[in-house]
């Protein structure tokens, strides 16, 4: 089993929810959360005022796949993400070593 963790920018979470849908991944995770790359954040106008963003708003997507899907699954959140401009996110993938399913007990890839 692979854990897979995908930061994208928020306006592309539909399309990436329908993109992992239609490869049969039903369940994930989703976490506003706030950060910067090499960009290092960047500047923007309020009221005529100029000020710096240092932590650009994004969406963490965390998913549990079984080891066959892992790389489709990645495949699908880089396409469905990708606008072409800087900042548009890292896609993770750890190792997972186990699952449990708290309603039923069941373990592994079956809890997923």
């Amino acid at each position: 089993m692979k854990y897979l963790i995908a930061v994208i920018k928020p306006h592309k979470l539909e399309e990436v929810r329908d993109a992992l849908g239609a490869i049969g991944i039903q369940g994930i995770t989703v976490t506003e959360v706030r950060g910067h790359g090499r960009q290092r954040g960047h500047t923007e106008f309020y009221r005529g005022a100029e000020y710096a963003v240092s932590f650009v708003p994004k969406l963490k997507i965390e998913l549990a796949v079984d080891e066959a899907l892992a790389e489709r699954a990645v495949e699908t959140i880089q396409t469905a993400a990708n606008s072409g401009q800087i900042g548009d996110g890292k896609i993770f993938v750890l190792p997972l070593e186990a699952a449990v399913r708290v309603r039923t007990g069941e373990t592994g890839p079956d809890a997923l």
